[in-house]
């Protein structure tokens, strides 16, 4: 069933980025992470072969770590019974780690049911939660933290109180499934934030640009009178309020943020916007 209903997506890319981490432990340069992001596993946006083809090539990387970073499925979260035993074949040295998106906490008990799967399938949710995969270093203190936030549109979201746990000192990885949340993050020391949710704005002009992103700019840019008479549309492009993050690698603040295109997608599909796989290498701050 799921090949079927599958629209064509355009190939699988695999996107590779170097990350100059402050106070980066030396025992930790060079380390791997491979990030994966919304697969609305549904039977419309993501084909069984695609996911395949996925992990194969998240598990070549020969990752350090494994970041999911949300929308596993798009409502009714009841596929999550055949994508987690998919996901549980990831391989890494630390482990698969993850966050929920806003399309995994769509139903009544959406978030438990989702949860529940993943962490059969050997995969950590992080909810608000502070983690240190990577251990204790010299003098046996944990010296890099990864940080899951709850996704935006709950009303669980609460940077400051998980935040606060980690001391300034410590690097910090943080995943956030929605990228307008950099604009918040900014108050804190966030040396990487990997989201998603934009799926890089699904259909893209050939030189990449989000036609929605696009579309607000205009109307943005409008008088007043016109704005209000696009104000439905405008609504539409609500997707993410900073478009100018809707891909790749951007600085915001002092903070780096990285926005994966995603595995899956809506209904008429993709086009110069082709489903994506990150490879993100982390290196100390040149002297």
């Amino acid at each position: 069933m799921f090949e079927r209903l599958t629209p064509p997506t355009g190939p699988l890319t695999l996107e590779r980025q170097q990350i100059q981490i402050r106070n980066l432990p030396l025992r930790l340069r060079g380390l791997r992470i491979v990030q994966l992001s919304d697969f609305h596993f549904d039977g419309i946006g993501l084909s069984e072969t695609l996911l395949a083809q996925a992990i194969a090539l998240a598990n070549a990387q020969s990752p350090d770590l494994i970041c999911l970073t949300g929308d596993y499925v798009t409502a009714d979260p009841s596929p999550i019974h055949r994508l987690a035993p998919s996901l549980a074949n990831l391989r890494s040295t630390y482990g698969t780690y993850a966050v929920l998106g806003n399309h995994d906490l769509a139903h009544r008990g959406s978030r438990q049911t989702i949860t529940k799967a993943l962490t059969q399938a050997e995969i950590r949710v992080l909810w608000n939660e502070v983690a240190y995969p990577f251990g204790q270093g010299p003098g046996g203190l944990e010296d890099f933290a990864l940080i899951g936030l709850a996704d935006v549109y709950s009303r669980s979201f609460r940077p400051a109180i998980t935040l606060a746990e980690v001391q300034e000192h410590i690097p910090r990885l943080v995943l956030s499934h929605n990228p307008d949340t950099a604009e918040t993050l900014q108050r804190w020391r966030v040396d990487l934030q990997l989201s998603g949710h934009s799926h890089g704005g699904q259909i893209c002009l050939p030189n990449g640009i989000p036609v929605l992103g696009l579309l607000a700019s205009l109307i943005d840019a409008s008088p007043s009178p016109v704005q209000r008479s696009m104000a439905e549309m405008r609504s539409f492009t609500h997707v993410i309020r900073h478009w100018e993050w809707a891909a790749g690698l951007h600085r915001v603040g002092s903070n780096w943020l990285y926005v994966n295109r995603g595995l899956g997608t809506y209904p008429p599909g993709r086009l110069f916007c082709p489903p994506e796989i990150s490879l993100l290498t982390l290196t100390g701050e040149t002297p």
